[in-house]
């Protein structure tokens, strides 16, 4: 059984890794436009060799699409068109549109919508990583709309990857994860520019930053080309959460600016409850 990985940066060439570890392929294929990739991702032998979409569909049963969500938007109607009994997983970070895209494909049944919970701030082949999946969530979305026998192929790689499962409908997960994941993102975008803004030199900054500055900012390295279609295809939810955060920051300033610590202190207070959810 071969599988293909369209898009081998960070997600899709963890993907490869452990696929090829685990030996569940009999070869790995990948489909990158940036030749540079392609090249890189050969190097490092997260896949066995490149091919063109077309090429890499007529040849595989599974085909794994780990490229940015608007991506998925142009290439999936296209790609289920050419699909027999292949199984299509889609693994972008929101749903509700693409499902809505694919909703009467005659191939529906074919595809299933996946959303793995984890990442780093990294992009690119270089960015893959062993055992970036193990232990983390595999969100899957609508599965009920998925054939039997393609959700158990799609499940059986899910459990190569070490991780656990949840379902949802495309509501339920375009609004949780902007509260736990593009929120997180939006958030560490903002702190990055108020610093460069303030602080000129990044020499100096980097002389007073330890870990917590470091932990709260990181994600601001990430892809703007995978995070701003993210924002797109999520932008009401991502906008209701914003304003929740807006109103919550406004909080904070005006208990301080008033010089109410009492009130501040409370506030922080609240926010330790998070312990009840993070440990």
């Amino acid at each position: 059984m071969n599988i293909t990985i369209v898009g081998v940066g960070l997600i899709g060439g963890s993907i490869g890794i452990r696929l090829k570890e685990t030996q569940f392929g009999k070869k790995i294929i990948g489909v990158e436009k940036n030749e540079a990739n392609a090249k890189k991702a050969l190097q490092l032998g997260l896949v066995d060799e490149i091919q063109s979409l077309d090429e890499a569909i007529a040849s595989s049963r599974i085909i794994i699409l780990t490229v940015p969500v608007d991506a998925i938007m142009n290439m999936l109607p296209a790609i289920l068109d050419k699909v027999t009994d292949q199984v299509v997983i889609d693994m972008g970070s929101t749903k509700a549109n693409i499902l809505n895209l694919i909703a009467d494909h005659p191939n529906r049944g074919r595809y299933i919508a996946a959303h793995p919970m984890t990442g780093t701030e990294y992009s690119g082949p270089e960015a893959a990583v062993p055992n970036l999946y193990k232990g983390k969530v595999m969100v899957y979305v609508e599965a009920f709309k998925t054939d039997e026998d393609a959700f158990e192929l799609a499940d059986a790689l899910t459990d190569q990857l070490e991780m656990k499962t949840t379902f949802m409908t495309a509501e339920e997960h375009d609004m949780h994860t902007a509260y736990v994941s593009h929120i997180s993102h939006l958030t560490s975008f903002a702190l990055a520019l108020t610093v460069l803004e303030k602080e000129k030199s990044q020499g100096r900054i980097f002389e007073l930053a330890g870990s917590g500055f470091e932990s709260t900012v990181r994600l601001a390295k990430s892809s703007p080309d995978m995070w701003t279609p993210i924002f797109k295809q999520n932008r009401a939810n991502v906008l209701e959460v914003l304003e929740e955060h807006i109103k919550q920051l406004q909080n904070l300033y005006t208990k301080l600016d008033k010089e109410d610590y009492e009130g501040l202190n409370k506030l922080i207070k609240k926010s330790n409850k998070i312990k009840r959810i993070i440990k």
